[in-house]
């Protein structure tokens, strides 16, 4: 059997926060890294911290240091509303090259997502997209999942080698995802390629701008309510939140920052959305760059969207 503790490095202790008050108890104390907690978890946290797929892309790095300043934020979170068991694996292991680190990380994600577990997979650039959903098409089959990219962007450049701008083009073009199944949501037209585009239109895909999302939160709520609805068997769910998609001002620290964008609020009601789904198998944070954020404001929204999302989870 794949063992997880051989391929993932421990969290570092000095991250889990610690208040030292029974009336007051915080994330810290309550999740553990301890691998012989593992089996009991409901969630698991696992990240993936590197940033080999923004380089390539062109982009600003960073996003390799944000699990642990994410992690640092959440721990510091109190347990309010929070009854599942959690447990931190700790890192994919980084490998010589980025399709080595994504072949390790998919091994990973099956072995928790085959045990019944809920992840929260903690990017790192947004090319391990890509690995988690390899993941969900290996343990779900191809047709059985569902795909949201949560994104100004979106992300099926036809680049070589692979990078943060290719997953979802590498998930299609593989047959390991259904284009009527797959969600572009809250894509911004100025960032967004109008070849690309017409790609996805063509190919069925769904996509939602991010002012027809903003002008309909509750319709694209029920929306998703009803696809479900139009299924025998339910579909498997992956949520990949692209922290880019949220505006600069509440969230300066990413790869690529734009003063338009989602706001705090619907960035965590959407995690809080996802929880709410009992088909959500997997939850991934991505584009976080800890070199450009003011006062962790952007590491404390991904915590707190991880906290309403873990509140929520069925």
């Amino acid at each position: 059997m794949f063992d997880i503790s051989q391929n993932t490095t421990r969290p570092n202790r000095d991250l889990f926060f610690n208040k030292n008050d029974r009336n007051d108890v915080r994330l810290g104390e309550i999740v553990s890294p301890e691998i012989e907690d593992y089996k009991n978890a409901e969630i698991v946290i696992l990240a993936c911290p590197q940033d080999e797929g923004v380089r390539r892309n062109g982009g600003r790095v960073g996003a390799a240091l944000a699990p642990d300043a994410i992690r640092r934020q959440f721990y510091k979170l109190t347990t309010f509303g929070i009854s599942a068991k959690i447990f931190d694996a700790g890192d994919t292991i980084i490998q010589n090259t980025l399709e080595e680190t994504h072949d390790l990380h998919t091994k990973i994600v099956e072995r928790i997502l085959r045990d019944g577990k809920k992840i929260i997979v903690l990017g790192g650039g947004n090319d391990v997209s890509y690995a988690d959903g390899c993941a969900m098409a290996n343990t779900c089959g191809a047709e059985n999942w569902l795909a949201l990219n949560i994104d100004a962007h979106f992300d099926v450049r036809r680049d070589s080698p692979r990078n943060s701008g290719t997953p979802y083009r590498q998930l299609l073009g593989e047959n390991l995802l259904n284009p009527i199944n797959f969600f572009e949501v809250a894509y911004q037209p100025q960032a967004a390629s109008p070849v690309y585009f017409d790609f996805l239109k063509k190919s069925g895909v769904n996509l939602i701008r991010l002012d027809e999302f903003q002008n309909s939160v509750n319709k694209f709520q029920n929306f998703i309510a009803d696809q479900f609805s139009t299924i025998h068997s339910p579909l498997s769910i992956f949520w990949g939140f692209d922290v880019d998609a949220v505006r600069a001002a509440d969230a300066p620290g990413v790869s690529a920052p734009s003063p338009i964008g989602l706001t705090a609020e619907e960035f965590c009601g959407l995690a809080k959305l996802a929880g709410e789904k009992p088909n959500t198998k997997i939850i991934e944070f991505t584009e976080v760059n800890p070199n450009f954020d003011i006062d962790d404001r952007t590491a404390r929204l991904v915590a707190i969207a991880m906290h309403r999302f873990i509140c929520a989870a069925k």
